[in-house]
């Protein structure tokens, strides 16, 4: 980050021959460097905040000056093929950014938000890292792992990637995806946006201004013939009873839910206006997940819980699984990464199995809690044991479960 900092002192002191075009450049190959996810460029009252999200947290980087906030929007729109003269209106874009020695690229997703102190932008990078991702690489364990690829095997039926926004649900998504690509099935997908290109692959981006929204275009899809459909999303009881349907006519059917856990997602169908017998028919899995930091492998460090430690936690299901002596692993920090102690994330997950004991549940409209209860006495690790498994095991912290999962 330093470095980066004294490269944008160097571009801001050309002064009134600053070049806007070097400066976006700067921040974006920044961006992609560090890993970071998205940029945020928020006007304030004296200065425009530079800010950085990496491995799901904003870190602050340097300050811009107010004088050439205008340039800097007007910039990312000409890149988005925005609106230049609209300043009142939220805008949203896409651009591609070509590496100039490497000729590599990458994506960028723009949103543009009229704010009081004027335009907020921020810029999401769209990478191809999805094709190097393996379940087992995003931290699905291997039972789960089983569970998840005996419901790809199927040929009909649903299955459902829930949490909150930012959770790599659809990132899971599209690993099945690649795993379940072949030259004897028709794989389609419907996206907002379409995050990652996969080859061999149909992907329709919804348009609402054209009248293309996720409900209309999965009746389009299934004009198609397809075997496979991804919904990027089932925002709306229209969307959720369609992709149902779809799921019921023979069709393997993918799709992310906005829901807390995995047990929620079948209640959740229900409260969207479809029918339990639908939803027990169709639901093979529902996985619950969210994303947690991994420790940085360049200054990992061993501790031992001690007694005040474990007073701390007396109130927290961690503390009473950990035990005074226990052996846990902390980042102290580094160059590599930028003194947080973590690099990287990790799912921390779970995997509900809709078997007949399940869908019995659900013809009687059970309780979320009562599904989990019954799913956990069948053998379903929760997302808590396996985020507690993974502090064990070294890969992340007490702090970061107790961070992502709000107990």
């Amino acid at each position: 980050m330093n470095e980066f900092n004294a490269i944008i002192e160097k571009e801001l002191a050309h002064g009134v021959n600053l070049s806007i075009i070097n400066l976006i450049d700067e921040i974006i190959k920044h961006a992609s460097i560090i890993n970071a996810s998205d940029i945020h460029l928020d006007p304030q009252e004296k200065a425009v905040r530079l800010r950085f999200r990496i491995d799901g947290v904003l870190e602050d980087s340097h300050p811009l000056p107010k004088n050439i906030h205008g340039e800097i929007i007007s910039r990312i729109k000409i890149l988005s093929r925005l609106r230049t003269d609209e300043h009142q209106a939220t805008q949203d874009g896409r651009f591609r950014y070509i590496f100039p020695v490497t000729n590599e690229f990458i994506d960028l997703r723009v949103s543009i938000v009229p704010t009081y102190h004027g335009e907020n932008a921020v810029l999401r990078l769209l990478s191809d890292k999805a094709e190097n991702f393996s379940l087992e690489n995003l931290g699905f364990s291997d039972s789960d792992t089983k569970k998840i690829i005996a419901a790809m095997k199927k040929s009909s039926g649903m299955i459902l990637a829930t949490g909150p926004t930012g959770s790599g649900k659809t990132t899971t998504l599209y690993t099945l995806i690649k795993m379940l690509n072949h030259p004897d099935v028709s794989i389609i997908t419907i996206e907002d946006p379409i995050e990652y290109s996969i080859g061999d692959i149909e992907q329709i981006q919804v348009n609402s201004h054209s009248g293309l929204t996720f409900a209309n275009g999965l009746r389009s899809i299934l004009r198609q013939d397809p075997n496979i459909v991804m919904v990027g999303e089932i925002r709306d009881a229209e969307t959720a009873n369609i992709a149902v349907n779809t799921a019921l006519t023979g069709h393997l059917l993918l799709s992310t839910l906005h829901t807390s856990d995995a047990a929620t997602t079948l209640p959740r169908l229900l409260d969207m206006g479809v029918e339990e017998y639908l939803v027990a028919s169709t639901v093979s899995i529902a996985i619950g997940q969210r994303l947690v930091r991994k420790i940085c492998s360049h200054c990992k460090e061993k501790h031992k819980m001690t007694p005040a430690l474990k007073e701390s936690l007396q109130d927290t299901l961690i503390g009473k699984l950990m035990y005074d002596g226990q052996v846990y692993f902390k980042g102290k920090g580094c160059d590599k990464c930028n003194n947080t102690g973590y690099s990287g994330r990790v799912c921390i997950n779970e995997v509900l199995v809709a078997d007949e004991v399940i869908r019995e549940a659900i013809l009687r409209k059970a309780s979320a809690s009562e599904i989990k209860n019954l799913a956990v006495s069948r053998g379903m690790t929760t997302m808590f044991e396996d985020g507690f498994k993974k502090v064990e095991e070294g890969i992340t912290t007490i702090e970061e479960i107790l961070r992502v999962i709000h107990e």
